[in-house]
């Protein structure tokens, strides 16, 4: 495995400033944020795809530093019923820029659509009852989701892209059942982003999510999240304040390693699970922690990471007697 980065936890620094960061943490490979839920600061998808001498600058920029690209991410809502024929486009664009620099995986969302034909907001379902939530269901899976990621993989085959679907909350893929079931439906194109953040604080374990994933996982980003008890023993994990609340907010996401219980053998453990379920490449450090220096927070995560980095093959067996 290898230590890459999002490149939007350094998003106030410039596109050089931050390749210069990676350098002076040790940090060989990127991944691109290209718009939806980010501003993209390091990445301009229309110039790069429409000039070649941007293109160009662009990754001369990151061969003089031995920086390479390990995925491109256009999260965004393709699905939403008012604008997500824009963030179609942007994950479209993103594929064919995905194709052009020869980069085998876009991350992003599922999409969540509304509920139902002629609704303008989406609609996420996390329980069986009332009953309409069936019907809710069956139109966001059979007659949005599934008709969409159908053409959206035939796309990405085209150009020989993958995509790495990440399970988040507010989304129609947010768990390995949900996952599944997308992949089961349009084959290995889709694979999963697995971020363990996520199913940290719906109460899901990593580990666990990690191995139901066998074969499926296709990225991986690293984020912490610590629950606090006094909050959420009252109230649950399911909460609205946005993350600047962090004080009063029963989870957020935290510096790897000061969050979720077991520190340095948790993430050890969870890497073993990851590798075995045949995942061995990037590892993308996200940092979002609000409470902490953005350049201090990663070069804590990358110090914990490297103490139980796995990077060479298995090679011990037991010996035959």
């Amino acid at each position: 495995m290898k230590l890459g980065l999002v490149t939007d936890s350094l998003g106030h620094l410039s596109f050089e400033e931050m390749l210069d960061a990676c350098v002076a943490l040790d940090i060989p490979h990127v991944e691109f944020p290209t718009g939806g839920w980010s501003n993209a600061p390091h990445c301009s998808i229309r110039a790069l795809l429409d000039d070649s001498v941007e293109r160009a600058r662009f990754q001369a920029a990151l061969a003089d530093r031995g920086i390479t690209i390990s995925a491109l991410n256009a999260n965004g809502n393709q699905l939403h019923p008012v604008i997500g024929a824009d963030v179609d486009r942007l994950l479209r664009d993103t594929v064919d820029l995905a194709h052009m620099l020869e980069i085998p995986t876009v991350v992003c969302m599922s999409g969540l659509p509304g509920g139902a034909a002629g609704d303008s907001m989406p609609n996420w379902i996390t329980s069986s009852w009332p009953p309409e939530t069936q019907d809710i269901l069956d139109y966001q899976w059979n007659d949005v989701a599934l008709p969409y990621w159908e053409g959206m993989a035939e796309y990405g085959r085209e150009r020989g892209v993958r995509f790495a679907v990440e399970m988040h909350g507010n989304q129609l893929v947010y768990s390995a059942s949900t996952l599944l079931r997308l992949r089961a439906a349009v084959g290995p194109q889709v694979g999963a982003n697995l971020d363990p953040s996520h199913p940290m604080w719906m109460g899901a374990d990593p580990r666990a999510l990690a191995r139901e994933l066998d074969g499926a996982i296709y990225n991986v980003h690293v984020k912490d999240v610590r629950i606090q008890p006094h909050i959420s023993d009252a109230n649950g994990v399911l909460d609205t304040q946005p993350p600047s609340e962090y004080r009063t907010r029963a989870w957020n996401y935290v510096t790897l390693g000061l969050g979720y219980p077991g520190g340095a053998q948790f993430w050890g453990q969870l890497l073993a699970d990851i590798r075995a379920s045949g995942y061995d490449g990037v590892l993308s450090i996200e940092h979002e922690d609000v409470g902490r220096d953005a350049y201090d927070g990663l070069a804590h995560s990358v110090s914990l990471l490297t103490t139980v980095l796995p990077v060479g093959a298995p090679s011990w067996k037991p010996a035959e007697i």
